[in-house]
């Protein structure tokens, strides 16, 4: 029997749920492996990529209290690469002691992954995607035209930088990805959604942008050929008329009919829309691969079959 391999994308509370302490998130990223060592218990490859939203936020803030001339602040693609190599020594930790409780013998590995994007992206001209602190009207004003950055108003709270989200077009680290998970060792990958980079004339440019978790996980399960994507979320599924007395909850459901619902507007841009549209563009590549879109405590039993909302070409008919 073949080995199955699956990506898996951690949501935000899989690594902080309110208190940003390293010590409170290596616990909760503790939680997180207890979760996923039952997959690794059964026999399957598992690549964990995940986000890194107010990681590198705090980063950020870090960054703009020691800048100085002689400690200039760092950009925010090598703002990325920090929160990479941090979480990831952090899961990989975590994974190692939760293994070591259950006997198992694997390595854990992180890459620091570069996605690259395309600089004709229609996102570059709109930025819509907020980073970093809050500043008067005035002050996000004058950085504006000191630095020729975006500042947009934040719902009320204050102005806030705004840069570009770009879809990925290729994790250049896949090859390595795939390689180390065929000789049995477990990957975190593409977290934050990766480290942005445009191909020039002169090698590879980071770029100040942030490429969505989920859609950078499907391209990295798309290149490795894996058999599944699972996108992790706060609600065991999907649902429409969500917090509506219509609410319904989705579980196998083909990808015709999600593409008819978001026509409806049933999902929210900034929360469960791209997710959805994540899982459509993995399951649409082969009729043999699915997306599933759960909690982490379902995770594991929503790849059995057992919950979740499961996305496939067909739906139900093609799980029957």
């Amino acid at each position: 029997m073949t080995k199955q391999k699956v990506v898996i994308a951690l949501g935000g509370n899989a690594i902080q749920s309110g208190d940003a302490t390293a010590e409170a998130q290596q616990l909760a990223l503790e939680k997180t492996a207890r979760q996923l060592v039952q997959f690794i218990e059964k026999g399957i490859d598992i690549i964990i990529s995940h986000g890194n939203g107010p990681q590198v936020g705090n980063i950020l803030l870090q960054q703009k209290a020691a800048d100085s001339t002689k400690n200039p602040a760092m950009p925010l693609d090598t703002c990325g690469a920090m929160s990479q190599g941090m979480i990831g020594y952090w899961m990989q930790n975590a994974m190692d002691k939760v293994l070591k409780e259950q006997g198992i013998v694997k390595n854990v590995v992180t890459v620091v992954t570069r996605v690259a994007v395309d600089k004709q992206d229609p996102a570059f001209l709109n930025p819509t995607k907020p980073i970093g602190p809050f500043y008067r009207e005035d002050e996000a004003k004058e950085i504006m035209e000191l630095t020729n950055t975006c500042f947009k108003e934040d719902a009320g709270r204050g102005w806030r930088r705004v840069v570009p989200s770009p879809m990925p077009v290729s994790i250049l680290e896949h090859s390595v990805i795939n390689s180390l998970v065929e000789k049995g060792n477990i990957v975190i990958a593409v977290g934050g959604g990766g480290i942005p980079v445009l191909e020039t004339e002169h090698g590879l440019l980071g770029i100040e942008a942030v490429i969505d978790k989920d859609f950078a996980s499907q391209k990295l399960a798309e290149l490795v050929d894996a058999d599944a994507l699972i996108i992790l979320t706060a609600v065991e599924n999907v649902y429409i008329d969500f917090n509506k007395p219509t609410q319904r909850k989705l579980e196998d459901v083909s990808i015709a009919e999600l593409r008819d619902f978001i026509e409806n507007g049933h999902f929210a841009p900034g929360s469960m829309l791209p997710k959805v549209e994540a899982a459509i563009n993995f399951a649409a590549t082969s009729p043999d691969r699915k997306t599933i879109i759960t909690s982490l405590d379902q995770a594991f039993y929503a790849l059995e079959g057992k919950a979740g909302t499961v996305v496939s070409l067909r739906g139900a008919e093609v799980l029957a």
